[in-house]
């Protein structure tokens, strides 16, 4: 660990207009705060990343604080690049999320949970969709989309029901039911959009760029900097990654 004077010292000269002097400096403060991004990764595990991805954008999120950091702000640098670093973590993610939802969608979402809570306190129950739109000036059909439209993705594989004395278990993907016509390979298919989603982001890409835009492993290479010998163990893994989860789903 750096002494105090030793890192005000270090933390001038990371902000410095001088490249060389500043990334140095960069480097030793990054050094003696790996620990503090390691412990905030922990927090994240088991999300469906790579510990190492996390790492490296917490390391990202610690080199903003580095640069943002007023030595005359009456914190410590580790309480101001905590979140720092967590926030960097969840854009990742968020970004990260197969399922996109614009900002618009998220704001009225807001609005509408804003609107619940006060109508709920005034009405002294739960308020219905109709009174809210009226609140809002909204048709119940946009509230209902903007609430729907945020609910965490649940798996198909999540049980819904656990008989009785060791009976039979059942899954979501039990109550739903094939559309008149539908190929029964259907839910194979939506099985293999989850296990894709899951696998971390360097797996994802090159399995995404390989079989679905279908580019060989010299260009994948060449599109994101790495070797096609590189690629091609990426590859390989993913695809074990894939049978293992679809083994197990």
């Amino acid at each position: 660990m750096l002494k105090d004077e030793e890192f005000k010292d270090l933390l001038l000269k990371a902000q410095s207009p001088d490249p060389n002097i500043r990334e140095e400096a960069k480097e030793r403060i990054l050094e003696s705060n790996l620990n503090l991004v390691r412990s905030i990764v922990h927090r994240f595990t088991n999300r469906g990343y790579e510990w190492d991805d996390l790492f490296q954008i917490g390391c990202i999120g610690l080199l903003k604080a580095i640069e943002r950091f007023d030595q005359n702000f009456s914190v410590k640098f580790s309480t101001y690049a905590v979140p720092m670093i967590i926030g960097e973590i969840r854009r990742f993610i968020r970004d990260d999320n197969p399922i996109k939802v614009s900002r618009p969608i998220k704001e009225l979402a807001y609005k509408v949970h804003k609107t619940q809570e006060r109508l709920q306190g005034t009405l002294g129950r739960e308020p219905t969709i109709t009174e809210i739109s009226k609140e809002l000036s909204l048709a119940p059909q946009e509230i209902v989309s903007a609430l729907e439209a945020i609910q965490p993705q649940v798996s198909l594989y999540e049980q819904a029901y656990q008989g009785n004395e060791g009976g039979d278990t059942i899954h979501l993907l039990d109550q739903v039911m094939l559309a008149d016509g539908q190929d029964s390979s259907y839910f194979e298919k939506l099985a293999l959009k989850e296990v894709l989603a899951r696998l971390p982001v360097k797996e994802r890409t090159v399995i995404y760029l390989r079989f679905f835009a279908d580019k060989t492993q010299a260009e994948i290479a060449a599109a994101i900097g790495l070797s096609q010998v590189q690629v091609s163990r990426i590859e390989k893994q993913a695809l074990k990654i894939i049978r293992e989860l679809m083994q197990t789903s």
